[in-house]
């Protein structure tokens, strides 16, 4: 997370105790090259963990206490900044989406074509996997699939890979929980697909070769259809808005991370989402967790803060940094 990789770790480690050994001395008593121990100094001082002291010219190391932490709120001012990023691709998509709403009825618009009922929605979504050339990508929010839908799903799935098309899915963290969920994600993966996670997504989407993409007319209920849009400028929106979010996604295979205020990521979600005001059920279903779940993280999330109401929550968790 911070940058330091095994080996630049250990030679910063011994540099802080020996810090007075030359490069051969430190070489020698960690089995290095000296090629190997010089890229590993150049590391560390990429990351300002070594400066060079007058006026001899050497380097030495920057304490931990000071070298760490500057490197600590490095790495939260980019996920900061990656979450922004986030948050402005979502304002930006539900804003294309509303003004896409108001062009359909004019049937002027040849870039948007909406998509009424599942069945047109299901045959679409053949046609354009059929005609995939190098990639398929998807956001699938909405928590665990159905058994019946992971079947449909898996011939589309396995011919489009054997066409040699990269796909790449992102669900959300709680299908982690759901066990057909996580042996279909094993087999998407063993075919060569790849799948990640997050804590939440914006919205329900397919790209196909970064030049068609399927959305739902309205985010918060898929059943009133689909549009296919086709634009390029709206399609290269869409495609940057999956790139972001798959850049901080955790692949299925690897263990979900707490971040350094002990929060996991649908806990600093959860705790985003009822800041902006929303309820306990609009939540879970953001989440793609039952509303049991959801109360039940909130309250921990309470005892953690020793807060006896939401607003004293929302208080103590600003206080802390929390969000």
């Amino acid at each position: 997370m911070l940058g330091l990789d095994e080996r630049t770790e250990t030679v910063y480690r011994m540099m802080l105790t020996h810090h007075r050994w030359g490069i051969k001395e430190l070489a020698h008593q960690l089995g290095m090259t000296e090629d190997e121990l010089r890229a590993a100094l150049d590391r560390l001082t990429d990351l300002r963990l070594l400066i060079e002291s007058a006026p001899r010219g050497e380097v030495a190391p920057v304490s931990p206490e000071v070298g760490l932490q500057s490197l600590l709120r490095r790495r939260q001012e980019e996920l900061q900044h990656r979450q922004e990023e986030v948050e402005r691709c979502r304002i930006a998509i539900t804003s294309v989406l509303d003004e896409y709403a108001d062009l359909y009825a004019n049937s002027q618009r040849r870039h948007a074509e909406q998509l009424i009922g599942i069945d047109a929605i299901q045959a679409r979504i053949g046609d354009l996997a059929a005609q995939a050339t190098f990639e398929c990508v998807t956001f699938n929010p909405g928590g665990a699939q159905s058994a019946a839908s992971l079947a449909a799903s898996k011939p589309l799935d396995e011919s489009v890979i054997g066409r040699g098309v990269m796909m790449r899915t992102v669900y959300l963290d709680s299908v982690r929980n759901d066990s057909l969920t996580a042996e279909y994600a094993d087999w998407l993966t063993g075919l060569g697909g790849e799948v990640r996670t997050v804590p939440a997504l914006p919205v329900r989407m397919l790209l196909i070769d970064r030049r068609v993409a399927l959305v739902p007319v309205d985010p918060a209920n898929t059943r009133k259809g689909a549009v296919q849009l086709t634009g390029a400028g709206v399609v290269a929106g869409l495609v940057a808005l999956f790139e972001v979010v798959w850049r901080d996604a955790t692949p299925m295979g690897a263990c979900t991370e707490r971040n350094e205020k002990g929060l996991t990521g649908q806990e600093l979600e959860l705790l985003r989402l009822l800041a902006e005001g929303s309820t306990d059920a609009g939540a879970a279903t953001r989440l793609g967790l039952s509303l049991r779940t959801v109360r039940r993280m909130m309250a921990d999330l309470m005892e953690r803060l020793d807060a006896r109401g939401r607003f004293a929550a929302g208080l103590q968790a600003g206080k802390r940094g929390w969000l």
